[in-house]
């Protein structure tokens, strides 16, 4: 079963709940699909099944409490504590991960916490690691809530604003904008992979060598 049509067997309540618990403790540093609920739920929302803001409001909470509780437990547990997260998880955890997180976190700064809400990987890292790294809280706080409101506030309205469009898009059109939506997509993904392939190409042609002037 879809997640969507999952949450639709719900109350609204319980889905309000879902979407603050899952996206905080993914936030907290546990792997779960916070952005597919939150996505779902938005969705739902633009259906009239919850409300917009409360799905908002709920997600942004969840993500800053849940960074922030991430926050202390890297503060406290520090490197060791990724070496055996690593050890327990390694498709998530892993040193390639955890490496490439901390060169993000040594080139962008505080900068990290914000817009690696928007990352897979860092959505899952920012918290523990910026504890782990001894990131000044004051700091890590500002950008975390900040991050979390414009991560769940704007996608809960992007997506509830587009379904909106798309159910009233769709009903004026039925089922023959459909066939023409579906067929512009697939063309224009065949446009791009072919575009793709031809760029490949010309980067593995070999370029003449000019002969040594003498």
């Amino acid at each position: 079963m879809h997640v969507e049509e999952w949450l639709q067997t719900i109350p609204a309540i319980w889905v309000y709940v879902l979407v603050g618990g899952v996206v905080g403790l993914e936030s907290l540093g546990i792997p779960l699909p916070g952005e597919i609920v939150l996505v779902s739920s938005a969705l739902l929302s633009a259906k009239g099944v919850v409300s917009p803001l409360l799905v908002g409001v709920c997600a942004s909470t969840g993500a800053i409490v849940g960074d922030s509780l991430g926050y202390l437990i890297g503060r406290k547990g520090g490197r060791p504590l990724f070496d055996r997260l690593g050890r327990r998880f390694p498709k998530h955890f892993g040193p390639a991960h955890i490496a490439k997180a901390e060169q993000l976190f040594q080139r962008w700064g505080v900068w990290a916490v914000f817009f690696g809400r928007f990352v897979a990987l860092l959505r899952i890292l920012a918290g523990p690691l910026a504890g782990a790294l001894h990131m000044p809280y004051w700091r890590f706080l500002v950008a975390n809530v900040l991050g979390g409101i414009v991560w769940a506030g704007g996608t809960t309205a992007a997506v509830y604003y587009l379904g909106i469009v798309a159910d009233r898009w769709l009903k004026g059109f039925s089922w023959v904008g459909l066939v023409v939506a579906v067929l512009c997509g697939v063309a224009g993904t065949i446009w791009l992979k072919r575009k793709a392939a031809a760029a490949m190409r010309e980067e593995e042609t070999p370029q003449p060598v000019s002969p040594p002037c003498r």
